[in-house]
């Protein structure tokens, strides 16, 4: 019966995981388009709506491509390996009081470690394609992606010091609104962590199209392209709603059915957020990118944590 249930959440994160990609390059689109002063999409659909319905059999129907020197299971098998630690994550978070879909006592610490996989996918892709640029960006992003695992558990631990469990589902029934202030520069961390994380803008230097050509995935074509930007929405729904859920209170703002709405709402404007920032700030370089996590994030993070650590031992 375990194995049932895990069968049906893993097809059910892959669905959500879709849909939600399919929304959420719509609704890029037409942001990076505002702020270009362009419209976007606009002819297939109410406001261009449909566009994707058009893109994704495209996607599945283009020739799956791999190079003659590439190491063939190896990568065939990387985009899967992105992809699914990024489904499993969204398993954790706590959409209703008292319910996620996996309630496990370490959850949180789940949430952080399980996506962290990830980046052996990304390595695998980048060895197996034999291209230097590719492996260039495999590790740059390896670099990257350890390197802001380390601010982003910080700012996490500063709320469950606060709840005092790593459960999230716990957390979420001990969360008070003042917990917003305290933790908020933690938020800030976490959400620029994120970022990074998914090596999104102006943290893309491991794909930097102008001088790797897309990096890691540069070979990849099709399906397991289309797999590969899978992965980068799903991280960026799972992020929004974890970070929504243990920073700003989640289903908690609203009572019943109206606070699970509001939850998702949040999390929507936070994934709007994060699209904001890729297409205004400029690309950093290597070396800011990882100036940037080592001498400010962490040091800002670990100050969170020490004042969290304070209120939480004189509460």
């Amino acid at each position: 019966m375990s194995f049932f249930w895990g069968a049906l959440w893993g097809v059910s994160a892959v669905m959500v995981v879709a849909v939600g990609a399919i929304i959420g390059v719509w609704w890029e689109r037409k942001v990076s388009a505002r702020i270009q002063l362009r419209l976007g999409p606009q002819q297939i659909g109410p406001a261009g709506s449909l566009q994707m319905v058009a893109d994704v059999p495209k996607l599945l129907f283009k020739e799956d491509v791999v190079p003659d020197a590439a190491d063939g299971p190896f990568f065939r098998f990387a985009p899967l390996a992105v992809f699914a630690p990024v489904a499993m994550s969204i398993a954790v978070i706590p959409f209703a009081a008292g319910w996620a879909p996996f309630d496990a006592a370490t959850g949180a610490l789940f949430f952080l470690a399980v996506p962290s996989i990830g980046v052996l996918g990304i390595l695998f892709s980048a060895w197996a394609s034999h291209n230097t640029l590719s492996t260039l960006g495999g590790i740059r992003a390896a670099a990257q992606m350890i390197s802001y695992e380390v601010p982003r558990s910080l700012s996490v631990l500063s709320v469950l010091l606060l709840a005092g469990t790593l459960r999230p589902t716990a957390v979420m029934a001990a969360w008070e609104w003042w917990w917003i202030p305290t933790t908020f520069v933690g938020f800030i961390i976490y959400l620029i962590a994120s970022i990074a994380e998914m090596n999104r803008g102006p943290f893309d230097i491991p794909e930097a199209e102008s001088e790797l050509v897309a990096g890691y995935f540069a070979d990849y074509s099709g399906i397991r392209w289309a797999v590969f930007m899978m992965g980068e929405y799903g991280a960026m729904i799972s992020a929004s709603l974890f970070g929504a859920a243990m920073f700003l209170g989640g289903y908690r703002l609203l009572p019943g059915a109206a606070g699970v709405v509001a939850f998702v709402a949040v999390g929507a404007v936070i994934m709007t957020v994060i699209m904001w920032v890729k297409w205004t700030l400029p690309r950093m370089r290597q070396d800011q990118l990882m100036a940037f996590c080592w001498k400010v994030l962490t040091p800002i993070a670990l100050v969170q944590l020490l004042a969290a650590g304070v209120i939480a031992a004189w509460l």
